[in-house]
């Protein structure tokens, strides 16, 4: 009979961490492990959902929503730190659960992190492709660059001047582009007036998944040299950005600071107030993904004991304070509710288009500098999410194919490829916000069973040597427990009953083969 709380041996676990001639390359200093986080970190969290915490929660305050965020991540963080120190094996919380909850916990977390790495890397490859159109100036038609549960609506000739002056100013050469949500908040017939694009493919989220892809395999030295370009070209443009963007603030758009009570669209708890600067921290919260997936090449790091816990709170330290004086800035410049209707994917180039005349070089810029860093973001959600399947297929709970290197470049080539499939069908046919909201929930699950790891394992292994110690035990991973499974709590309803359908599958997954095949039961 099967025991699914068994837990692996931490002189296995170390043993393996040990043994770098079979394994994955040790090519990974202090310096490319922080770039890999900053290059995670800042991306699509940044540039897509600071503007949709502004207008769904938050407000001007989603500079509180990114501290709260961030203080959940620092928690979690140094949890982290501890456990990459101490077992340096690639798989991140799933490696840190199994020697310390078992094998079903484990499982659960591998299954969450499938979600969110793979769902990360199909949200930013989606805003990837929004970006790459609006710098074409929209040459890519409608339906090759989004999902089929995606459409549009397009006004023509006299039928705009229907429309409230706000939105017909926004026409360009005579047409009108609107989304459902703001065409049905105007109860105008304009029967045979308004033609409907529909989304087919998302055409250019499939190709930069597979020029990735094509890095990845080719080997890890290469794909953080690729990174660490990446890294200083959007830093800079987000330092620009900043500066510059601090003199178009208008003071009236940080009033309120807080949505108000009673605001039309805001009813429900995490809609308003601290309620919505906790709502806005659960959608901002996928902007500090990154941090962990540092943890997943801790088997490929020169000396991680030293190196990982730079490389997880060091990248984590930088993303915060850009993060908060970013969305300071943005909110600033643009009112919060233009964002409910203006901009989406790309809110960063419509608040410099619209507001920061003069600099509209800085808008290009912009979009040329996220499409770079969206890039670099996709690159480390991969390899992190090919890390975790190379664990568990070595531990059995996933077919063997996951853990075969290449024979010249010791990457998981087969991995990587299965995960290109996998990630692409997301791309190309599921809208990005719906894949955004589930990967904020298998981040935040992650978190706060690796805090309750660093607990069970303090209480198991209390003289076990550890390079790096979570301070103010039990304290802080109490503390990331309770701020990360708050912060679920805030998840809309739709994507908690999505994640928990996902869950369930996993047990499914789990009880027919992965249990059978463990190498741990047999």
């Amino acid at each position: 009979m099967a025991n699914f709380w068994i837990r692996k041996p931490l002189e296995q676990l170390l043993a393996q961490a040990g043994d770098s001639e079979k394994g994955l390359k040790r090519t990974l200093g202090a310096v490319n492990l922080v770039a890999l986080g900053i290059g995670a970190i800042i991306g699509a969290g940044l540039f897509v959902r600071t503007a949709a915490a502004a207008a769904e929660a938050a407000g001007p305050a989603v500079t509180l929503s990114f501290i709260v965020a961030a203080i959940g991540c620092a928690f979690a963080g140094l949890c982290y730190a501890e456990f990459a120190a101490m077992i340096p094996i690639a798989g991140s919380a799933y490696t840190y659960s199994y020697a310390t909850m078992g094998e079903l916990v484990a499982w659960i977390i591998g299954w969450a992190l499938i979600m969110e790495y793979a769902l990360g890397a199909a949200t930013v490859s989606v805003a990837w492709s929004e970006y790459l159109n609006q710098l074409l100036g929209g040459a890519i038609p409608y339906e090759w660059c989004h999902s089929p549960f995606e459409s549009e609506y397009k006004v023509l000739g006299d039928a705009i001047a229907r429309f409230p002056a706000e939105l017909a100013e926004k026409a360009k050469n005579g047409v009108l582009f609107l989304n459902e949500e703001q065409f049905a908040a105007l109860a105008t017939d304009l029967k045979g007036l308004v033609a409907v694009q529909s989304g087919m493919i998302n055409a250019p989220a499939l190709l930069i998944l597979l020029i990735l892809t094509a890095v990845l395999i080719k080997g890890t030295k290469e794909s953080a040299m690729l990174n660490a370009i990446i890294v200083f070209i959007k830093v800079a443009i987000v330092l620009v950005f900043i500066i510059v963007g601090f003199q178009y603030m208008v003071p009236a758009n940080h009033t309120p600071y807080m949505i108000p009570e009673g605001t039309p669209g805001h009813e429900g708890l995490f809609k308003h107030g601290w309620g919505g600067v906790l709502g806005g921290a659960a959608i901002v919260f996928f902007a500090f993904i990154g941090f962990d997936a540092v943890s997943t090449a801790a088997q490929e790091a020169k000396n991680p004991k030293r190196d990982m816990p730079i490389g997880i709170l060091g990248s984590l330290a930088v993303c915060t304070i850009l993060y908060i004086l970013f969305s300071h800035v943005l909110t600033g410049v643009a009112n919060w509710t233009e964002f409910k209707t203006a901009g989406k994917e790309a809110s960063v180039a419509y608040a410099i288009q619209t507001y920061m005349k003069g600099y509209e070089w800085l808008g290009t810029a912009v979009t040329v500098a996220i499409l770079a860093g969206f890039s670099s973001v996709i690159l480390v959600m991969l390899m992190g999410q090919s890390r975790v399947f190379y664990s568990m297929a070595n531990d059995g709970l996933i077919p063997k194919v996951f853990s075969e290197l290449h024979p010249k470049f010791r990457t998981p080539y087969k991995s990587n490829m299965i995960l290109f499939v996998f990630v692409g069908l997301f791309a190309a046919f599921v809208p990005g916000s719906m894949a955004g909201d589930l990967t904020s929930f298998g981040t935040l699950l992650a978190f706060v069973l690796v805090s309750a790891g660093v607990l069970v394992m303090r209480r198991n292994n209390p003289d076990q040597h550890r390079p790096f110690r979570t301070p103010l035990v039990p304290l802080v991973p109490i503390l990331g427990i309770v701020i990360c499974a708050g912060m679920i709590v805030a998840i809309d309803p739709f994507t908690l009953k999505a994640a928990f359908g996902w869950m369930v599958l996993g047990l499914v997954v789990y009880f027919t083969y992965s249990r059978y095949h463990s190498k741990l039961q047999n």
